[in-house]
């Protein structure tokens, strides 16, 4: 089977298939958070920020429902592919392109929401770089609004790659995704991940290699991180199951955390 090399999010359409079974799931969340956690209550439309939009299928998504989307991403073949799906849906949101560290909000907006879902934060590299985010972020934000961020806790004990496969289909596309994640290295704060695409399209199947490295955070370093960043403060936290009535510890009990980080 024919192998490439390429970044996954060059190919937005592949990417967002793997990714797509859990976008209302998400949007229900972030609704849930708004109700839960806002300083109002959410009891009618929201204005929602997403660094790292990607393809658009959260952009989509939250607009359909009637919320004011905005959202950023760096890549342009990404932003292409979110732009074509608002138009064949008849939405309309703001889009641009921006890097997570140094990002700017157009006419000076502020939002009651913003969210960061997927461990993308993680690939700000340096703690300069991610208490910019934070600050931006916080700067984005009406005083009360929310911050909604997800990411991979690192065990710095683990000395085994890891290895995760999941799979989706659209249109007679299929595309089974696996990726694999090599012993973090302590003193670096950095880790190695190779992703693989097998795609089957018109009767072809081929596979489809991202190579790229993630910053690292446990639990103590994430906490340490939104200390530096005064602007918010910790509310609470959530797995990727997604479920606001099952808060979690803000510890290293489980690999997936999601943050609520309120503007003070």
């Amino acid at each position: 089977m024919k192998t490439e090399s390429a970044d996954w999010y060059d190919t937005p359409l592949y990417y967002d298939i793997v990714f797509d079974a859990d976008t209302s799931k998400e949007a229900d969340f972030l609704e849930a958070v708004a109700i839960k956690h806002g300083k109002s209550g959410f009891t009618n439309a929201l204005s929602i920020l997403e660094p790292a939009c990607g393809s658009g299928r959260l952009i989509a998504e939250l607009t359909g429902r009637g919320h004011e989307v905005c959202g950023f991403d760096l890549n342009e073949n990404m932003l292409d592919h979110a732009h074509e799906r608002l138009r064949k849906k008849k939405l309309a949101a703001k889009l641009w392109c921006a890097r997570l560290e140094n990002f700017h909000v157009p006419e000076r907006r502020r939002f009651d929401l913003a969210h960061c879902l997927v461990s993308t934060f993680k690939y700000v590299s340096e703690e300069a770089g991610a208490i910019s985010h934070l600050r931006l972020a916080a700067k984005s934000l009406r005083k009360g609004g929310l911050y909604v961020l997800g990411l991979h806790l690192t065990d710095y004990t683990r000395s085994g790659a890891e290895h995760e496969r999941w799979s989706g289909s659209r249109g007679g596309v299929q595309v089974v995704c696996n990726t694999h994640t090599w012993p973090p290295d302590r003193k670096t704060r950095t880790e190695a991940l190779r992703t693989r695409l097998q795609i089957t399209r018109r009767g072809k199947t081929w596979v489809q290699e991202t190579r790229w490295t993630f910053r690292t955070y446990d639990a103590a370093q994430l906490k340490k991180l939104i200390r530096s960043v005064p602007e918010f403060e910790h509310l609470e936290s959530y797995d990727f199951t997604y479920d606001v009535n099952e808060p979690r510890k803000f510890d290293n009990s489980y690999a997936d955390i999601i943050l609520v980080l309120r503007k003070k």
